[in-house]
């Protein structure tokens, strides 16, 4: 039983290392933002995104296109939930 899918994803440059490493819970969301990034490199314009509050990413179209993206989805289940609890009590 699934409790929660995590996606990730994370721009990694060769000069200036992870540029952004971002975790959604929303499958959404998520999606919404590869296309941004997509959208970006496919019109050969910067990575610009600020959700209003607290997140703003500004990555030059020059830097953008030089970078490794990678993307992933990690599942998190009831048992590992268990297992993590489990094994926290026997390190103790």
């Amino acid at each position: 039983m699934v409790i929660n899918s995590f996606h990730n994803i994370k721009i990694e440059h060769e000069k200036f290392g992870v540029v952004l490493n971002e975790t959604f819970i929303d499958g959404t969301q998520f999606k919404l933002f590869l296309k941004a990034i997509h959208g970006c490199l496919v019109e050969k314009e910067d990575l610009t995104f600020f959700n209003g509050t607290d997140f703003l990413v500004h990555v030059p179209f020059k830097h953008l296109v030089d970078s490794i993206i990678k993307t992933g989805k990690t599942e998190y289940t009831s048992s590992d939930h268990v297992k993590s609890k489990i094994e926290a009590l026997v390190t103790k």
